[in-house]
Formats: structure tokens, sequence, C-alpha cells
């Protein structure tokens, strides 16, 4: 089959179509049914009161808390996707086939997700080896779907792909969240005798819905760029080289390089928000009387939906007003949305500060993404580099952001104070961002 012209609605649809493959993956593992189900298994709680009663686990022979061993071996698993990327990024230049890296990640990913199926106290390191890895499929294969981004789309589209690509993932991810739900709170209705098995067998359709739909996208994205090379020792490190061409090149590029600092900095409040958010939930809101699994799943469904209209309306607002003046506007709202959290205790303060975050959760992703596509010098071929660099940046943002959550957390006993701390990360990153308000982007680069 020939290969698609780049522009093409066909071509655009199927790379926008991979984000309904894996955003089961954020929504199902990292933010609702795993942080529930670990929740449960690693917190005892006093039937009558609801106090937590114990929350250590016994990882290695070592006793942590909870919510920092999560924080922890995430922030682990970022650092290993930060140091695989640059060499995967490398040789797939080489080779000339970025469709075949970006397989490897999405079966590893959608394996270890059917693995979690096993995950228990009893086999913890096989569980949270799973874990790191489903982590690793996911984040690694988005290392090469961004990179395609400006190889499929022209500046002038890519906006409004990249919007629509995490519109898709919100509205796929929501439908499996809800068949996922209604298992694991009717699950005598499927034969169960308890919500455990449903919620396990949730993880094993998280991998099934991955592979499967991401074949639409494999169909007709092109294998890559570049004719191929043979892969020689010299290759493993030529990522790492390129990433450092792409640091000098910053140098000559005051604008991209003051933006990738400001991305880096708020970016690790984003993500680490994002991925703690339940596990947050979970410890810290007197649910009472109410289902909390129900609750939680609600208001992470409640984000999702929101997250649709809130990343189209972002992507509208920088046709407006220009892409660096809507990010100062939406980091000003995840600021205030973090001082709210400090003092949420109930349901209710958690769905509105739910509903809040998913306003701008789309938004920001989107238009950071695309707004570095903009700013790539105009004539680049190996737009895998620049986006690799992109990549690792973010992931080591995430690495340092969940282990100052987790190291907070441990050495104040509340989550709270870690969220209060994420404030200092979008301050600065917007600080950063207001030398560069005057700067319009529009869609063939900087005006």
């Amino acid at each position: 089959m020939s290969e698609l012209k780049k522009g093409s609605k066909k071509l655009l649809h199927a790379w926008a179509f991979y984000d309904w493959a894996n955003s089961v993956y954020p929504l199902v593992i990292s933010s609702a049914v795993f942080p529930i189900f670990y929740g449960a298994l690693t917190i005892i709680k006093d039937e009558e009161s609801g106090k937590i009663l114990n929350d250590t686990v016994n990882f290695f022979g070592y006793d942590f808390n909870n919510d920092s061993l999560i924080s922890y071996v995430t922030a682990f698993s970022f650092l290993i996707v930060s140091f695989l990327s640059p060499i995967l990024s490398g040789i797939s230049d080489y080779v000339g086939n970025k469709e075949s890296f970006m397989k490897f990640f999405c079966y590893l990913g959608a394996l270890a997700c059917i693995g979690l199926y096993w995950f228990s106290l009893e086999n913890i390191v096989f569980g949270m080896i799973c874990y790191v890895l489903g982590l690793v499929g996911f984040w690694g294969s988005l290392v090469f779907y961004n990179s395609y981004l400006p190889d499929i789309a022209y500046p002038e589209q890519q906006d409004k792909v990249s919007a629509k690509g995490f519109s898709l993932g919100y509205i796929g991810s929501v439908i499996l969240l809800l068949v996922n739900l209604v298992m694991i709170l009717k699950y005598d209705w499927f034969g169960f005798e308890s919500e455990g098995q449903p919620t396990r067998i949730a993880f094993i359709m998280v991998g099934v819905w991955w592979i499967l739909f991401a074949q639409y996208t494999f169909k007709y994205l092109p294998t890559g760029t570049n004719e191929g090379h043979k892969v020689t020792k010299t290759v493993l490190m030529s990522g790492f080289n390129e990433l450092k061409k792409i640091w000098n090149a910053l140098k000559s590029n005051k604008i991209l390089k003051r933006y990738l600092s400001a991305f880096f900095i708020y970016s690790m409040a984003v993500q680490t928000i994002m991925i703690a958010a339940t596990y947050f939930a979970v410890e810290e809101l007197d649910w009472g009387t109410q289902d909390s699994t129900t609750g939680l799943i609600i208001s992470i469904l409640l984000i999702q939906l929101i997250a649709v209209v809130g990343a189209n309306y972002t992507a509208k607002l920088s046709k407006k007003i220009g892409n660096i003046k809507a990010l100062i506007w939406v980091i000003c709202i995840w600021i205030l949305i973090c001082g709210f959290a400090y003092f949420v205790t109930t349901p209710v303060h958690f769905y509105i500060t739910a509903a809040s975050v998913g306003l701008v959760m789309g938004g920001i992703q989107s238009l950071s993404r695309s707004t570095y596509s903009k700013l790539i010098p105009m004539g680049t071929e190996d737009t895998a580099s620049y986006f690799s660099f992109y990549d690792v940046a973010e992931k080591i943002g995430i690495v340092i952001g969940m282990f100052m959550y987790g190291f907070v957390a441990s050495i104040t006993g509340s989550m709270r104070y870690s969220i209060l701390f994420l404030i200092t990360f979008f301050i600065v990153g917007l600080i950063i961002l207001t030398t560069l308000k005057n700067i319009r982007i529009s869609d063939t680069g900087v005006a």
C-alpha cells in the first residue's frame, strides 16, 4: 500500500487515533482503577472511624509508606524512559523505521498491563515490574508518536490535529472506564463473587484495547523518513549525540530555549498531579458512608469529559491571543487549583477540583506539544531528535516532581504539603513564559 500524503485527512486521523488506543493506559492504570486497587491493597483503615491504621508496604525487605513507594517507583520508571529515549530515537533515525519502535513499546506496555492481573502484596516485586514496564511502554511509544506530528501535518494543521488526538483519547478511554466501572460495581451481574476479580480483568482489557486499536494507526503511518542503516555501537550513542546537537542549537535559539525551560519546570507539576491525584484522594479525603470507588471513578470521568472541551477551547484561545499567552492563562488556573486542593477534605471539594483540572489538563498538554512543534526551526528533517529532547526534558521533570512529591509526603506525613509544594514549579515556569509573552507564534513559526 502506498503511503498517504502529508496533510491528508486519513493520515491525520490515523495518527490522532493512536490517542484513542493508548489513552486507556493513563486513565485506567495511572489515574483510576489501579490507584484505587493499590490503595485497597496497601491501606488498612478502621471500619468505623475510617482512620488509617497502617499504610506501610514491605518492598525488598524495607518498609515504605505506600504513597512514597509508588512515587519512587514511578520516578524510577521515568528515569528509565529518560535514559532509553535518546538511545532508541538515535537508532530509529539510522534504521529509518519509527513505526517498528513505536510498535515495540506499544506491545511492551500493553502486555505489562495484562501482567498487572497478578499484582498482589505477596507478589509485589512482579507487580511493580509490570507497573514499571507498562509505564515505560506507554511513554516510550509516545517518543515516536509525537515525533510523527511534523511529518504528517503542516504547521497550520498541527494545533487542530494535536487537540483531536487528545480528544479522541479522552473519549475512547472514558468508554472503557465506564465498562470497567459497571463490571466492578455490578460484579454480581457477571458472576463474580467480589469486585476484586473484575478490577483485575480491567487491566487485561486495557492491554487488549491498546493493541487492538493501535493497528489502525500502524496501518497508515509512514514507516520512517530516512534510509535504513545497520545498527552499530556508535549508533547506540548517536541519540545522546543528537541531544547534544539540539542543546548546542538551543544556544542560538533563545526563544526555543526559554520555552523548553518553562515547559520543563511547569511540566514537573502538571504530570505529577495527574499521576498522584487519585492516590491523594484515596488517602486524604473523608468519604464517610459514600463508596470511594464510585466517587473516585466519577470524578475521573468528570476530568476526562471536561478535558475534551478544555483541549479544544485552549486551541481556539491560542488562535486569538497566541500560544504563549494562552499557556500563561492556563498555568495561572493551575496555580489556583493547587492552592484550593490543599484545603480539600470532602468528595464535593474533590469534584470541584477535578472539574477544574479537566478544564486545563487537556489544554496544557495539547498546546505545549503543538507550540513546541511550531518552534522547531523550519526545514528541519530530523524532527525525532527535537521531540526526543522534548520528551527527555518532560520525563526528567517527572522524575524530579514525583521524587519530591514522595519525599515531601514522607517527611510531613501528608500529601497535602506535596500538592502545595508543586505550586513553586508552576510559578517559576510562569515567570519564564512571561518573558516570551510579546512573541507571537504563528502557523509558520515565530512571527
